[in-house]
């Protein structure tokens, strides 16, 4: 379990994350949205994750999106790398109703994020555009790649839990150990 906490004039975040859990969550951010959201990631990621954040949510709750996605990045970096017998690569769309969000990952120790979710507007008092902050300040400091793709969607809410839903199974599936894989997954020798 990597234990990792953050603070700035803006955010003070403790966590705790379990790479190879069960699920299960304790998510406090202020956020009721993004704490929503954390739990669908946790939940169907199979990743045990407790997550305090206290920001500055009387100005924006941008702050506390981004340094949440920075600290959750640097656990998952911590949990994955070395990259050993894993899948390395994934790809996964899930559906919520009308929405369907494809993502594909890979563990390849180079940050990089494709975010083509075109929506706009708010969710509750939650501004959409905060979600490509979460995944960009995540996959850079997990320095993982990323591919997140809208294939069709009109309610905000479902597009937006599909994207963390479908980030986190692939996740589930990139770091799933392959007992067949006799070497490090890259013709570079290391990731």
């Amino acid at each position: 379990m990597k234990e990792i906490q953050r603070e700035t004039k803006e955010t003070n975040i403790q966590s705790k994350l379990e790479l190879m859990g069960s699920g299960k969550s304790e998510i406090d951010t202020k956020i009721g949205f993004f704490d929503h959201m954390l739990d669908a990631f946790a939940r169907h990621s199979l990743i045990d994750l407790e997550l305090t954040c206290n920001g500055d949510t009387h100005v924006d709750f941008h702050h506390s999106v981004e340094d949440v996605g920075i600290v959750v990045g640097k656990a998952l970096y911590s949990e994955i790398f070395p990259v050993g017998k894993v899948e390395r690569f994934s790809s996964r769309v899930v559906i919520l109703d009308e929405a369907a969000v494809e993502v594909s990952l890979d563990l390849s120790g180079r940050a990089f994020l494709h975010y083509d979710v075109a929506i706009d507007g708010v969710i509750g008092d939650f501004d959409v555009e905060l979600v490509e902050e979460f995944f960009r300040a995540l996959v850079t400091n997990a320095n993982i790649s990323a591919h997140i793709v809208l294939k069709r969607g009109k309610n905000r809410h479902h597009i937006v839990e599909a994207a963390f839903k479908a980030f986190a199974v692939a996740l589930r599936d990139a770091v799933k150990l392959n007992e067949r894989m006799n070497q490090v997954p890259s013709t570079k020798g290391t990731l």
